[in-house]
């Protein structure tokens, strides 16, 4: 925490810079968007936003390698749902035809 008003203002002038830096993404994403419609592009740009927001704006830059680990696994776990998600559409279950015997 910030416990002169020198350093709440250099906090503030850090928070503004990301702010701008988050709105300039914002339009990249949509100008990414309008020129070609690429998901890897834009999920790319939107993953940078979400770590910056994450590591500045919810502190975890202050944080320990603890949650880091927690954070990998988590996002190994969300591609395996989503490998698995997709193996499913790929290779559905079809109910048995019914005979009769």
């Amino acid at each position: 925490m910030a416990d002169t008003p020198e350093e709440i203002l250099k906090d503030m002038k850090k928070y503004w810079r990301i702010g701008w830096i988050l709105l300039g993404c914002t339009v990249l994403t949509v100008v990414v968007a309008e020129i070609t419609p690429s998901i890897t592009i834009g999920l790319g740009i939107a993953t940078a936003k979400a770590g910056l927001v994450a590591l500045i704006f919810m502190h975890l830059d202050h944080e320990k390698s603890l949650i880091y680990k927690v954070l990998l696994y988590t996002v190994f776990f969300a591609i395996g749902l989503m490998f698995l998600t997709l193996l499913a559409l790929y290779d559905p279950i079809i109910a048995p035809s019914s005979r009769s015997y």
